[in-house]
């Protein structure tokens, strides 16, 4: 691995104890909760980073992605199965230890699915309706594919609020924490709030040497190509439509495992995680940090995230996203870290005039 790519990871390393150390000393620990949320919300933009910046995929429906990830975990997790004690499958099951007993809400005993297993069954779900969903959509281009995820995102959204055992528009709470090594969980609890905070962009930290990785590897040269030039890329004997697949599998992989995580962590999931405007959410993120930038991705989702779930636009949550994402197309569509400030004022300055000319 090059020294420039652990570098850059060290540097995102020490990033994130300045800002655990900086909370701590300031006497504000609570924000960690929100940092540690927002970095679960990452793991779904860098996925959406990839598709978009390197197979140049938009997709207006990971939102549905994270959802069926949280909701598989929350459901199977607190599903009991203890009335079925006595049948095959479910004894063959508990002898395996996939299912595991648990406290129930009254004092008894319920028998559920172990989170690791919920884990495993939840990444299989999103991989596999990614397949189903990726193998037509994917042939689709420009604002059709948009509208096919903007489709398949409404109608997971409608399932989850039509659902009675998916708790419809309440949504499933009361989910366990998820079990770590040395008696560490993920989970919402303040005495293991810093443990949570590292454990999370710990993922992250992952995720971004999975991807970055992937994009300077043969498959990244190919995602290029087929992002610049799919008919010479195709043309070059470049599987444009396997690639495009892949990409849009591992990327809704990632998505689920964030709403997994963050199931565990919040006890909880409802059907607005499903929503349309947070698809657009990741897409904002996405196109701010510059799309094809796994780095200027993690930085503008940790900073959007962190400041709408500590409620900084207030009603106006969803409007601030859909107008950050219209400015950002008119003005720098390379995303504003790689902002040209002249090159923007003289842009804003055309339109003017462009405006005042019209009778």
């Amino acid at each position: 691995m090059p020294a420039s790519r652990l570098a850059r990871i060290g540097l995102f390393a020490a990033a994130v104890v300045a800002v655990q150390l900086a909370t701590q000393l300031a006497g504000k620990g609570f924000l960690l909760t929100q940092l540690t949320m927002s970095a679960y919300y990452t793991l779904v933009a860098l996925g959406l980073s990839l598709l978009m910046g390197y197979a140049g995929q938009i997709s207006l429906g990971h939102a549905a992605f994270f959802a069926i990830g949280g909701y598989a975990t929350g459901l199977l997790t607190t599903v009991d199965l203890a009335a079925r004690r006595g049948g095959g499958l479910v004894h063959a099951l508990e002898r395996a230890h996939v299912l595991v007993p648990r406290p129930d809400l009254y004092g008894g005993e319920a028998l559920s699915v172990h989170p690791w297993a919920a884990l495993a069954a939840a990444l299989a779900l999103a991989v596999a309706v990614a397949f189903a969903i990726g193998i037509p959509v994917l042939k689709l281009k420009g604002h059709y594919l948009a509208m096919a995820t903007l489709g398949f995102g409404t109608i997971v959204t409608s399932v989850l609020l039509g659902t009675e055992a998916l708790g419809a528009a309440d949504g499933i709470g009361g989910v366990p924490p998820f079990p770590l090594a040395g008696g560490l969980a993920v989970g919402g609890g303040r005495t293991a709030r810093i443990a949570n905070y590292y454990v999370a962009w710990g993922l992250v930290a992952l995720a971004l040497l999975l991807l970055a990785n992937l994009v300077e590897s043969r498959v990244g040269r190919a995602l290029r190509a087929i992002h610049g030039a799919e008919d010479a890329a195709r043309a070059m004997g470049v599987d444009a439509g396997r690639y495009k697949l892949r990409t849009f599998v591992l990327s809704a992989a990632l998505a689920a495992v964030g709403g997994v995580f963050l199931t565990h962590y919040n006890a909880s999931i409802g059907p607005g995680e499903a929503g349309i405007m947070k698809s657009v959410r990741y897409v904002a993120i996405v196109a701010v940090g510059g799309m094809g930038s796994l780095w200027g991705t993690v930085a503008t989702s940790a900073v959007l995230s962190f400041l709408s779930l500590r409620g900084t636009f207030g009603t106006l949550d969803d409007a601030v996203f859909g107008a950050v994402l219209v400015l950002v197309m008119l003005f720098s569509p390379e995303g504003i870290l790689r902002l040209d400030g002249r090159a923007a004022l003289a842009a804003i300055a055309g339109r003017l005039r462009r405006t005042e000319a019209r009778p």
